[in-house]
Protein backbone atom coordinates (compact mmCIF):
# COMPACT_ATOMS: atom_id res chain seq x y z
CA UNK A 1 0.00 0.00 0.00
CA UNK A 2 1.46 3.20 -1.15
CA UNK A 3 1.80 5.97 1.93
CA UNK A 4 0.11 9.16 1.48
CA UNK A 5 1.87 12.11 2.49
CA UNK A 6 -0.35 14.98 2.16
CA UNK A 7 1.56 18.47 1.19
CA UNK A 8 1.97 21.70 -0.40
CA UNK A 9 5.09 23.57 -2.09
CA UNK A 10 4.59 26.33 -0.24
CA UNK A 11 4.46 29.92 -1.33
CA UNK A 12 1.06 31.05 0.72
CA UNK A 13 -1.02 33.86 -0.16
CA UNK A 14 0.14 36.86 3.01
CA UNK A 15 -3.55 37.27 5.40
CA UNK A 16 -5.60 40.04 4.37
CA UNK A 17 -4.46 41.76 7.35
CA UNK A 18 -1.27 41.00 7.45
CA UNK A 19 -1.42 42.95 4.20
CA UNK A 20 -2.98 45.93 5.26
CA UNK A 21 -0.23 46.51 7.93
CA UNK A 22 2.58 45.59 6.48
CA UNK A 23 1.52 48.03 3.46
CA UNK A 24 0.94 50.54 6.39
CA UNK A 25 4.15 50.45 7.90
CA UNK A 26 6.32 53.26 7.69
CA UNK A 27 9.11 53.01 4.91
CA UNK A 28 8.08 49.40 3.93
CA UNK A 29 8.33 48.50 0.67
CA UNK A 30 7.62 45.02 0.06
CA UNK A 31 10.96 43.22 -1.08
CA UNK A 32 13.15 45.96 -1.14
CA UNK A 33 14.78 45.38 1.97
CA UNK A 34 17.83 43.14 2.32
CA UNK A 35 17.49 39.78 4.88
CA UNK A 36 17.93 41.42 8.19
CA UNK A 37 17.11 45.15 7.43
CA UNK A 38 13.36 44.50 8.45
CA UNK A 39 12.30 47.08 11.55
CA UNK A 40 11.24 45.24 14.14
CA UNK A 41 7.13 45.59 13.34
CA UNK A 42 7.60 44.44 10.05
CA UNK A 43 9.27 41.57 11.70
CA UNK A 44 6.42 41.22 14.66
CA UNK A 45 3.88 41.07 11.43
CA UNK A 46 5.30 38.18 9.74
CA UNK A 47 6.32 35.92 12.83
CA UNK A 48 2.05 36.56 13.30
CA UNK A 49 1.27 35.68 10.01
CA UNK A 50 3.87 32.31 9.50
CA UNK A 51 2.21 31.27 12.94
CA UNK A 52 -1.35 31.70 11.31
CA UNK A 53 -0.25 30.08 8.02
CA UNK A 54 1.32 26.98 10.02
CA UNK A 55 -1.67 26.26 12.06
CA UNK A 56 -3.54 26.57 9.19
CA UNK A 57 -1.91 23.10 8.12
CA UNK A 58 -1.37 21.63 11.07
CA UNK A 59 -5.54 22.01 11.72
CA UNK A 60 -5.54 20.60 8.11
CA UNK A 61 -4.00 17.35 8.77
CA UNK A 62 -1.32 18.24 6.73
CA UNK A 63 1.83 15.39 6.75
CA UNK A 64 4.32 18.42 6.03
CA UNK A 65 4.28 21.50 7.06
CA UNK A 66 5.78 24.54 5.23
CA UNK A 67 6.86 27.77 6.20
CA UNK A 68 4.70 29.46 3.76
CA UNK A 69 7.51 31.57 2.24
CA UNK A 70 5.03 34.87 3.03
CA UNK A 71 8.18 37.39 2.77
CA UNK A 72 9.02 35.96 -0.86
CA UNK A 73 7.46 38.77 -3.06
CA UNK A 74 9.65 37.55 -5.68
CA UNK A 75 8.53 34.27 -5.32
CA UNK A 76 11.24 31.60 -6.41
CA UNK A 77 13.77 34.64 -7.24
CA UNK A 78 13.17 35.39 -3.46
CA UNK A 79 16.76 33.96 -2.46
CA UNK A 80 18.41 36.29 -4.60
CA UNK A 81 16.31 39.49 -4.61
CA UNK A 82 17.63 39.80 -0.90
CA UNK A 83 21.31 39.01 -1.38
CA UNK A 84 23.80 41.60 -0.39
CA UNK A 85 25.27 41.03 -3.82
CA UNK A 86 22.57 40.82 -6.45
CA UNK A 87 20.53 44.19 -7.49
CA UNK A 88 17.39 44.22 -8.58
CA UNK A 89 16.58 45.30 -11.89
CA UNK A 90 12.86 46.35 -13.72
CA UNK A 91 9.51 44.27 -13.20
CA UNK A 92 9.37 41.39 -15.30
CA UNK A 93 6.99 38.53 -15.66
CA UNK A 94 7.55 34.93 -14.68
CA UNK A 95 5.89 31.66 -16.26
CA UNK A 96 3.14 33.86 -18.41
CA UNK A 97 1.08 33.25 -14.99
CA UNK A 98 -0.52 36.87 -14.78
CA UNK A 99 1.68 37.70 -12.10
CA UNK A 100 4.91 40.73 -12.16
CA UNK A 101 8.57 40.42 -10.43
CA UNK A 102 11.52 42.30 -10.25
CA UNK A 103 14.70 40.89 -11.97
CA UNK A 104 17.55 39.60 -9.69
CA UNK A 105 20.45 40.91 -11.45
CA UNK A 106 23.89 39.41 -9.54
CA UNK A 107 26.44 41.16 -9.46
CA UNK A 108 29.10 39.39 -7.02
CA UNK A 109 29.73 36.22 -5.40
CA UNK A 110 26.62 33.90 -4.30
CA UNK A 111 27.56 33.12 -0.23
CA UNK A 112 25.20 31.88 1.82
CA UNK A 113 22.80 34.68 3.35
CA UNK A 114 21.21 32.00 6.21
CA UNK A 115 17.88 34.38 5.26
CA UNK A 116 15.94 30.67 4.72
CA UNK A 117 17.12 28.71 7.30
CA UNK A 118 15.98 31.96 9.82
CA UNK A 119 12.66 31.49 8.38
CA UNK A 120 12.35 27.44 9.07
CA UNK A 121 13.92 28.28 12.36
CA UNK A 122 10.51 30.81 13.22
CA UNK A 123 8.64 27.54 12.48
CA UNK A 124 6.74 25.95 15.63
CA UNK A 125 5.39 22.12 14.06
CA UNK A 126 7.22 19.06 13.47
CA UNK A 127 7.34 17.19 10.31
CA UNK A 128 9.18 20.06 8.74
CA UNK A 129 9.31 20.32 4.92
CA UNK A 130 11.39 22.92 3.53
CA UNK A 131 11.33 25.04 0.47
CA UNK A 132 13.47 26.22 -2.05
CA UNK A 133 13.82 27.22 -6.00
CA UNK A 134 15.68 24.87 -7.69
CA UNK A 135 18.93 25.13 -9.02
CA UNK A 136 18.34 25.59 -12.55
CA UNK A 137 15.18 27.31 -12.22
CA UNK A 138 16.71 30.22 -10.37
CA UNK A 139 19.46 30.34 -12.27
CA UNK A 140 16.74 30.85 -15.09
CA UNK A 141 15.25 33.84 -13.91
CA UNK A 142 18.09 35.59 -12.48
CA UNK A 143 20.48 37.84 -15.08
CA UNK A 144 24.33 36.84 -14.45
CA UNK A 145 26.35 39.95 -14.42
CA UNK A 146 28.99 38.68 -12.48
CA UNK A 147 30.19 34.78 -13.62
CA UNK A 148 29.76 35.16 -17.08
CA UNK A 149 29.25 32.08 -18.37
CA UNK A 150 26.23 29.82 -18.02
CA UNK A 151 27.33 26.76 -17.23
CA UNK A 152 29.42 28.52 -14.52
CA UNK A 153 26.87 30.50 -13.69
CA UNK A 154 24.89 27.07 -12.76
CA UNK A 155 27.18 25.99 -10.87
CA UNK A 156 27.66 29.00 -8.56
CA UNK A 157 23.73 28.97 -8.27
CA UNK A 158 24.03 24.97 -7.00
CA UNK A 159 26.46 25.89 -4.47
CA UNK A 160 24.49 28.75 -2.99
CA UNK A 161 21.21 27.17 -2.49
CA UNK A 162 23.70 24.06 -1.15
CA UNK A 163 25.28 26.31 1.06
CA UNK A 164 21.50 27.65 2.46
CA UNK A 165 20.79 24.48 3.02
CA UNK A 166 23.38 23.57 5.19
CA UNK A 167 22.56 26.12 7.89
CA UNK A 168 18.83 24.55 7.73
CA UNK A 169 17.45 22.99 11.06
CA UNK A 170 16.15 19.53 10.72
CA UNK A 171 13.57 18.37 7.97
CA UNK A 172 11.60 15.98 7.13
CA UNK A 173 11.40 16.75 3.54
CA UNK A 174 12.71 19.36 0.85
CA UNK A 175 10.99 20.60 -2.26
CA UNK A 176 13.24 21.92 -4.83
CA UNK A 177 10.76 23.85 -7.01
CA UNK A 178 11.53 23.48 -10.70
CA UNK A 179 8.78 24.95 -13.29
CA UNK A 180 11.76 26.18 -15.23
CA UNK A 181 12.49 22.70 -16.84
CA UNK A 182 9.00 22.48 -18.15
CA UNK A 183 8.86 26.40 -19.09
CA UNK A 184 12.15 27.16 -20.53
CA UNK A 185 13.98 23.69 -20.69
CA UNK A 186 17.70 23.14 -20.85
CA UNK A 187 19.01 22.42 -24.38
CA UNK A 188 21.05 18.99 -25.07
CA UNK A 189 24.18 20.51 -23.92
CA UNK A 190 22.89 21.72 -20.72
CA UNK A 191 20.53 18.86 -19.72
CA UNK A 192 23.00 17.44 -18.24
CA UNK A 193 24.40 19.85 -15.95
CA UNK A 194 21.27 21.30 -14.94
CA UNK A 195 20.49 17.26 -13.18
CA UNK A 196 24.03 17.73 -12.39
CA UNK A 197 23.45 20.49 -10.45
CA UNK A 198 19.70 19.29 -8.79
CA UNK A 199 22.21 16.39 -7.58
CA UNK A 200 24.95 18.61 -6.15
CA UNK A 201 21.94 20.74 -4.15
CA UNK A 202 20.13 17.46 -2.90
CA UNK A 203 23.65 15.99 -1.69
CA UNK A 204 23.20 18.87 1.04
CA UNK A 205 20.50 17.60 2.89
CA UNK A 206 19.74 13.83 4.75
CA UNK A 207 16.18 14.76 3.98
CA UNK A 208 13.99 13.43 1.31
CA UNK A 209 14.11 15.66 -1.64
CA UNK A 210 11.16 16.24 -4.21
CA UNK A 211 12.56 17.73 -7.21
CA UNK A 212 9.12 19.33 -8.18
CA UNK A 213 7.43 20.23 -11.62
CA UNK A 214 5.21 21.86 -13.01
CA UNK A 215 3.56 24.43 -15.54
CA UNK A 216 3.27 21.62 -17.80
CA UNK A 217 5.60 18.14 -18.46
CA UNK A 218 8.77 17.83 -19.04
CA UNK A 219 10.48 17.26 -22.64
CA UNK A 220 11.77 14.23 -22.96
CA UNK A 221 15.05 14.48 -22.99
CA UNK A 222 15.16 16.70 -19.97
CA UNK A 223 13.20 13.76 -18.01
CA UNK A 224 15.42 11.49 -18.72
CA UNK A 225 18.31 13.34 -17.58
CA UNK A 226 16.12 14.32 -14.62
CA UNK A 227 16.06 10.84 -13.75
CA UNK A 228 19.87 10.62 -13.32
CA UNK A 229 19.76 13.09 -10.23
CA UNK A 230 19.95 11.63 -6.97
CA UNK A 231 16.51 12.83 -5.68
CA UNK A 232 14.22 11.04 -3.84
CA UNK A 233 10.83 11.54 -5.96
CA UNK A 234 9.85 13.76 -8.83
CA UNK A 235 6.93 16.16 -8.76
CA UNK A 236 4.18 16.12 -11.82
CA UNK A 237 1.59 18.53 -12.77
CA UNK A 238 -0.91 16.23 -13.21
CA UNK A 239 -3.53 19.21 -13.31
CA UNK A 240 -1.61 21.24 -16.50
CA UNK A 241 -0.93 17.94 -18.80
CA UNK A 242 -1.92 14.87 -17.43
CA UNK A 243 -1.07 12.20 -20.01
CA UNK A 244 2.36 13.37 -21.03
CA UNK A 245 3.09 13.34 -17.06
CA UNK A 246 1.49 10.11 -17.16
CA UNK A 247 3.59 9.24 -20.37
CA UNK A 248 6.86 10.09 -18.62
CA UNK A 249 6.37 7.94 -15.95
CA UNK A 250 5.59 5.20 -17.86
CA UNK A 251 8.24 5.67 -20.62
CA UNK A 252 10.79 6.42 -18.68
CA UNK A 253 10.23 5.14 -15.03
CA UNK A 254 10.44 7.64 -11.99
CA UNK A 255 11.74 7.48 -8.33
CA UNK A 256 10.06 5.03 -5.88
CA UNK A 257 8.69 7.92 -4.55
CA UNK A 258 6.42 10.56 -6.33
CA UNK A 259 4.79 14.12 -5.72
CA UNK A 260 1.54 14.05 -7.26
CA UNK A 261 0.40 17.99 -8.06
CA UNK A 262 -3.56 16.73 -8.28
CA UNK A 263 -5.07 19.65 -7.11
CA UNK A 264 -5.14 23.03 -9.20
CA UNK A 265 -3.01 26.17 -7.01
CA UNK A 266 -4.28 28.91 -9.23
CA UNK A 267 -7.61 27.96 -9.97
CA UNK A 268 -10.61 28.72 -6.95
CA UNK A 269 -12.52 25.74 -7.10
CA UNK A 270 -11.92 23.52 -3.98
CA UNK A 271 -11.42 20.07 -5.28
CA UNK A 272 -12.95 17.79 -2.99
CA UNK A 273 -11.03 15.04 -0.77
CA UNK A 274 -13.28 12.19 -2.55
CA UNK A 275 -11.78 13.78 -5.65
CA UNK A 276 -8.59 14.09 -4.55
CA UNK A 277 -8.78 10.66 -3.57
CA UNK A 278 -10.28 9.30 -7.24
CA UNK A 279 -7.12 10.87 -8.71
CA UNK A 280 -4.46 9.42 -6.57
CA UNK A 281 -6.12 6.06 -7.52
CA UNK A 282 -6.24 6.71 -11.45
CA UNK A 283 -2.77 7.52 -11.33
CA UNK A 284 -2.11 3.99 -9.32
CA UNK A 285 -4.31 2.79 -11.76
CA UNK A 286 -2.61 4.02 -15.22
CA UNK A 287 1.09 3.64 -13.92
CA UNK A 288 3.53 0.66 -14.10
CA UNK A 289 5.20 1.75 -11.14
CA UNK A 290 4.50 0.92 -7.28
CA UNK A 291 5.60 3.39 -5.46
CA UNK A 292 6.25 3.33 -1.77
CA UNK A 293 5.06 6.91 -1.10
CA UNK A 294 3.23 9.58 -2.72
CA UNK A 295 3.16 13.26 -1.56
CA UNK A 296 -0.17 14.28 -2.59
CA UNK A 297 -0.01 18.39 -3.10
CA UNK A 298 -1.01 21.20 -5.40
CA UNK A 299 0.46 21.69 -9.20
CA UNK A 300 1.78 25.09 -8.33
CA UNK A 301 2.23 27.39 -5.28
CA UNK A 302 -1.01 28.48 -3.64
CA UNK A 303 -0.30 32.33 -3.41
CA UNK A 304 -2.49 32.50 -6.48
CA UNK A 305 -5.60 32.41 -4.58
CA UNK A 306 -7.63 34.26 -2.27
CA UNK A 307 -7.01 33.52 1.55
CA UNK A 308 -10.22 31.21 2.47
CA UNK A 309 -9.84 29.28 -1.43
CA UNK A 310 -6.16 28.39 -0.08
CA UNK A 311 -7.31 27.12 3.39
CA UNK A 312 -9.92 25.34 2.15
CA UNK A 313 -7.68 23.42 -0.22
CA UNK A 314 -4.83 22.86 2.25
CA UNK A 315 -8.28 21.29 4.36
CA UNK A 316 -9.22 19.12 1.06
CA UNK A 317 -5.61 18.04 0.92
CA UNK A 318 -5.53 17.24 4.83
CA UNK A 319 -9.14 15.39 4.08
CA UNK A 320 -7.80 13.39 1.70
CA UNK A 321 -4.67 11.30 3.32
CA UNK A 322 -7.11 11.17 6.34
CA UNK A 323 -9.58 9.20 4.07
CA UNK A 324 -6.48 7.25 2.32
CA UNK A 325 -6.31 6.12 5.94
CA UNK A 326 -9.50 5.26 6.33
CA UNK A 327 -10.00 2.85 3.81
CA UNK A 328 -6.27 1.21 4.26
Amino acid sequence: MTELVATTPGLYPLPDWAKDELSDLKGHQKGDLIAGDEGPEIVDAYDRARAEVVDAQVDAGLDRVVEGQLRWDDMLAHPLTIHENVETGGIVRYYDNNNFYRDPQVRGELTPSGDVAAELEAVDADALQAVLPGPYSLADLATDEHYGDEADFLDAVADYLAGEIEAFPDHETLFLLEPSLVENPPDDDTNERASAAIDHVAEATDADVVAHTYWGAVPEKTYAHLMDADVDAIGFDFVTETEDALYNINEYGTKEQVALGLVDGGNTLVESPETIRDRVEWVDENTHTDFDRAYVTSNTELFYLPVNKFEDKLQALGDAAALAEVDA
